[in-house]
């Protein structure tokens, strides 16, 4: 038996030649998405019927890292701990290079956790409810229900009123968010506006919700016109509402206040549940002075923040805050983990919440603040750099998303990490991003695109469609 083992052992090259990719994993080919499933009804399909070509990225499996059996005497000649060594330095040498280049996706990278390197050690765990502990003694839990008071009083909502946990990134807030929302009311109708995130259509299928995609303004904000008439062909159902702190690719911040009043001058008052996805901008909007304010003062039900965003966790989390009324609607005693289960997850990463209650603890409110006004600086710098440059370019009010024309080259796009959608790419000013850096990624920009444009005599395309003709530098809105 051992030996039939033995021979059936491939090196993972080998087996590459034997059995070839399936198509879709081509780098060079171009797939077109299928058609959204998760809507039925109002606001269902794109009005223009048709699909928009994405570029995927390159093929991980050219360059993957084998794993090989180790050979007899291994353990004599040292060879094989010498060529884990040897990947992981160059490994290490392609993050430095990459968080050099890295400009397109909201993660702060600006962090020191030296100090928590003593603690890797452990498998902390911190399975079943935060609230009440497991027999499974190596957890963080202390840490966690720590960090959970900061976020609950940062939302104002007592510590009697709120329940929470720290989630394993921040779909997973989406996720339990839109199903607490589900469980309040069984019989709901899901409404999100056509720029959130894909976690919530996610949610959508997953849990076979109906779910109305409304339509946006070109700021990317959810249009409440349209969000009026779509509740009104559904008055017999109640409204579960996903509201955007900060949408993924235009970084646009849906007006709480007027979904509240949409809902409840058209009859679904105390009849809808609200959650709001702040994954990158619900931490950075409480230190930003005009503003508006995201607290359970108001008639919202959950919100999440991702860990690994602004406050710069090096490994993903998030953060999800409900009301505690809400919370014994889905969950459950489990007599196995002598705890609760009321998550998504069953098992979560107890390392999570001792890396965010680090930083809380050494930044504070005015540490944030700080880093939010920087973010908020830099970002005008990039917007005014690019507009006098003749770049289409758009930012947001309290946005540190720059989104502006997409670069011709795929290659340019790779190297800085760029997001992009249809026409359009942004940068998103984080608080590690720094002036010399944007200064880098400009100078960059324009040597690149003098040869895509042929010094002038080609024109940029025309993106006022998606950033507004205010907004757009081409041959026709130019001013």
């Amino acid at each position: 038996m051992v030996g039939s083992v033995g021979n059936g052992l491939m090196d993972l090259r080998e087996k590459e030649k034997v059995e070839p990719l399936p198509r879709e994993f081509d780098p060079e080919e171009i797939v077109h998405p299928k058609p959204p499933l998760e809507t039925e009804g109002v606001g269902g399909v794109e009005g223009s019927g048709k699909s928009r070509e994405i570029v995927l990225g390159r093929n991980v499996h050219t360059m993957c890292f084998a794993i090989k059996e180790p050979e007899a005497d291994d353990e004599v000649t040292g060879e094989r701990e010498a060529y884990m060594a040897s990947v992981l330095a160059r490994y290490r040498r392609s993050l430095i290079d990459r968080t050099k280049h890295h400009l397109g996706y909201p993660y702060n990278l600006d962090f020191d956790y030296g100090a928590l390197g003593q603690l890797q050690h452990f498998s902390i765990n911190n399975l079943g409810d935060p609230f009440i502990e497991s027999n499974y003694g190596v957890h963080s839990r202390q840490f966690e229900v720590g960090v959970l008071d900061w976020f609950a009083r940062l939302w104002e909502l007592e510590k009697n009123e709120y329940w929470g946990y720290i989630t394993n990134c921040g779909t997973e807030g989406n996720l339990h968010g839109i199903l607490v929302g589900r469980e309040v009311f069984p019989d709901g109708v899901l409404y999100a506006s056509r720029e959130s995130h894909y976690s919530i259509f996610k949610a959508a299928r997953m849990y076979r919700m109906e779910c109305v995609k409304v339509d946006t303004l070109v700021s990317g904000e959810i249009d409440c016109t349209h969000f009026k008439d779509s509740l009104l062909q559904n008055m017999e159902r109640p409204a579960i509402v996903n509201v955007n702190i900060g949408t993924t690719v235009k970084g646009a911040v849906d007006d709480l206040d007027m979904v509240i009043k949409t809902l409840e001058e058209n009859g679904f008052k105390d009849r809808f549940y609200i959650h709001c996805d702040g994954a990158l901008f619900g931490l950075m909007m409480p230190f930003v002075k005009r503003a508006p304010k995201v607290t359970f003062k108001k008639p919202i039900g959950s919100v999440s923040v991702s860990g690994h965003k602004f406050v710069g966790c090096p490994m993903p989390c998030g953060v999800q805050i409900t009301r505690s009324k809400h919370i014994n609607v889905l969950s459950s005693n489990v007599e196995y983990l002598a705890s609760r289960d009321a998550t998504i997850m069953g098992s979560r990463n107890g390392h999570a919440p001792i890396f965010l209650w680090y930083t809380l603890n050494r930044k504070g409110y005015r540490g944030f603040q700080k880093e939010v006004q920087k973010c908020l600086r830099n970002a005008h710098y990039l917007k005014d750099r690019l507009k006098e440059a003749g770049i289409s370019v758009m930012l947001n009010e309290l946005s540190s998303t720059v989104v502006f024309e997409r670069p011709k080259d795929e290659e340019f796009v790779r190297q800085w990490q760029l997001a992009c959608e249809g026409n359009i790419a942004h940068v998103v000013v984080m608080p590690n991003v720094t002036i010399d850096k944007l200064d880098s990624f400009l100078n960059e920009l324009l040597r690149h695109r003098s040869c895509w444009y042929q010094e002038g005599n080609i024109s940029p395309p025309c993106i006022a469609a998606d950033i507004g003709e205010e907004n757009c530098c081409c041959a026709l809105h130019k001013r």
